[in-house]
């Protein structure tokens, strides 16, 4: 579904999925890059990180697995909680290895702050952070992200993975959500 099918939901669309795809390969060739002859543990974060975790491993030539976590800060609404709770932890041992989390948007930093803090924990090798998109505007938390896709304005925004509500996940392009949306 694109921005277009439903004009009405949008403000303006940021970035359209061949920007987003053309991107996720040039951050796919760099990870390559920087891990090269080291195998990676990709830890995706769900929900949103679906889509960037799926293209990026493809477009990666690297040896890699991946596991999930779902970690939460937000609930249904538009703005981070304050609190953070882990609703998925992972399958695998990550002591001693190179772990790549895989965030679909930094909005305050606050849950991707306390995931990096659970997961040095548990004594890995290294800790590096993927975020498809980034809102430098919004971060309260200072965190070391080593790549991203895009930097956005402080608002709004869904498509590839970003939602409102659990809606708006399967939209390829990336666009801001209409006030009218989520005030009603």
């Amino acid at each position: 579904m694109r921005a277009s099918d439903i004009p009405e939901d949008f403000d303006r669309v940021l970035y359209t999925d061949e920007q987003v795809a053309s991107r996720v390969r040039e951050v796919a060739a760099q990870i390559d890059a920087d891990y090269a002859g080291r195998e990676i543990l990709m830890v995706g974060v769900l929900n949103g990180a679906v889509m960037t975790m799926a293209d990026l491993c493809r477009a990666m030539k690297s040896h890699m697995s991946m596991d999930w976590m779902a970690v939460s800060s937000y609930g249904a609404g538009t703005k981070s909680s304050g609190v953070v709770r882990i609703l998925k932890d992972l399958t695998k041992d990550i002591e001693g290895r190179d772990i790549l989390i895989v965030e679909d948007i930094i909005d305050t930093g606050l849950t991707l702050s306390y995931l990096v803090q659970n997961l040095r924990s548990r004594n890995p090798n290294s800790i590096e952070i993927m975020a498809m998109f980034r809102k430098p505007e919004a971060v309260t938390c200072p965190l070391d992200v080593k790549y991203v896709g895009f930097d956005i304005p402080n608002e709004f925004v869904v498509g590839y993975g970003l939602d409102y509500a659990d809606k708006y996940r399967n939209l390829t392009d990336v666009a801001t959500l209409a006030p009218h949306v989520y005030n009603s």
